[in-house]
């Protein structure tokens, strides 16, 4: 559960390989959170490795952040 002090950030996020009409609005404490809600939702399609790559974009201060996130482990890092 969730700490009611926590302030949840409003996210744009598409699969990366998703043109950006798929975008959905997400809720998060930060990028990587915002990423794992919307898998959780939307379920998008991973590739042959397993990996989803998630495109966000911050509401707000308008800043953008690629994750890419592995199905199997759970393991979370940037697209770079």
């Amino acid at each position: 559960m969730r700490d009611m002090t926590e302030v949840l950030r409003r996210f744009e996020a598409h699969a990366a390989d998703e043109d950006r009409k798929a975008t959905h609005e997400v809720y998060g404490e930060s990028f990587e959170d915002a990423a794992f809600a919307f898998i959780e939702r939307w379920r998008p399609g991973a590739d042959e490795n397993g990996e989803i790559q998630v495109q966000l974009t911050d509401c707000e201060s308008g800043e953008r952040q690629c994750f890419r996130l592995d199905l199997d482990s759970g393991v979370s890092g940037s697209c770079d």
